[in-house]
């Protein structure tokens, strides 16, 4: 286990130091556009919900990198039948955890985001969402030589359909919670702590610190 989150932090690394120029560049103009365009329709700005966008932003550009640069599996052709791959794998193996378990964990925060942006009182948007987001992901795979598994899609269809339950719980138990915790002060300073945690990661990768 301890081997496997290893690989696991290696990959999500490897990730962060390739796409780092990019998210830098592209985060700052996002923000910087998106403050000047809120100060001159006189709009409020909510930190906490400009964050959440840029934490999508920043999710889906590392997905892309994980998927198409950064995936273990190297291999080429497809598998139109489903369950073909996901019994191929020895439960509890190092495979098994990588590619059937990591390819649900990869796509529940999708289902999260996803769930906060069309906030669906059923799960059918976010299924419809989820299979044409992956499908997509598998036929690009297929043309830069990958592979195209049926498989995968059914997983990360699973992945976001737990995302949609995340998304789900969190709203039920907000309504148990005293009133602070839905207030926009509660999520800002939530929100600015963890970008703390984020720039001082970076920094450190940098060698700043």
């Amino acid at each position: 286990m301890i081997g496997l989150i290893k690989s696991i932090t290696n990959i999500l690394t490897t990730a962060i130091d390739n796409m780092w120029p990019m998210l830098t560049i592209f985060l700052i103009i996002i923000a910087t556009v998106r403050i000047a365009q809120k100060k001159s329709n006189d709009e409020k700005l909510v930190f906490h919900k400009e964050f959440f966008n840029l934490l999508f932003i920043v999710y889906i550009l590392l997905l892309y990198e994980l998927l198409t640069r950064s995936e273990l599996n190297t291999t080429s052709g497809y598998n139109l039948v489903p369950f073909t791959e996901i019994f191929r794998y020895k439960i509890g193996s190092y495979s098994f955890y990588m590619n059937v378990v990591g390819n649900i964990v990869i796509f529940i925060p999708f289902g999260y985001f996803i769930s906060k942006y069309i906030k669906p009182n059923k799960m059918l948007p976010i299924l419809i969402v989820s299979l044409i987001s992956s499908t997509t992901v598998e036929f690009v795979q297929l043309c830069i030589g990958r592979s195209f598994d049926v498989d995968d899609i059914l997983l990360n269809a699973v992945g976001s359909l737990l995302g949609f339950l995340l998304y789900v719980a969190m709203n039920a138990i907000k309504k148990f919670l005293p009133s602070i915790f839905d207030s926009d002060v509660f999520y800002n300073i939530l929100c600015l702590i963890i970008l703390g945690f984020m720039v001082l990661y970076m920094l450190g990768r940098l060698g700043v610190i």
